[in-house]
């Protein structure tokens, strides 16, 4: 059975977020959670790759993320770091549906829908990919 889904989806920016200034103070204390002590991170002025994950996707993210069946789960994150994030950045999310696809498991049918969230500076500079995965059970 193939998933029916209009393909006009797939790569159709549906959010972006306002900018999120990086503060110094927030990368110190991320890396002190972490337990980060390079002297690279811990000083404030470049984030650590993880520090990625802390930016949050608008209020209506969920209601753009395509639903297939009766339940399903967050299965998980991919986070590509592309270039350092630093304090003063201003960063945005952008959000699209990149892949929807199915898979036939032990307990049946599941379509997996995959949503990027691409982080820019205020340069317009990629500084981040992260892939939200969605299973559905059908």
């Amino acid at each position: 059975m193939a998933v029916n889904y209009d393909p006009n989806l797939i790569g159709r920016v549906f959010e972006t977020t306002d900018p999120v200034e990086v503060k110094a103070e927030r990368i110190r204390s991320f890396c002190e959670a972490l337990g980060e002590s390079s002297p690279q991170y811990a000083g404030g002025e470049v984030a650590p790759p993880a520090y990625a994950v802390t930016f949050r996707n608008g209020r209506h993210f969920f209601q753009h993320v395509p639903r297939f069946g009766r339940a399903g789960f967050d299965a998980g994150k991919d986070v590509e770091f592309v270039r350092p994030i630093r304090a003063g950045d201003k960063i945005t999310l952008s959000s699209h549906v990149k892949e929807i696809y199915e898979k036939t498991g032990r307990t049946g049918t599941m379509v997996f829908v995959v949503v990027r969230s691409t982080l820019k500076n205020q340069n317009g500079e990629e500084v981040a990919h992260i892939d939200h995965r969605f299973m559905n059970r059908t």
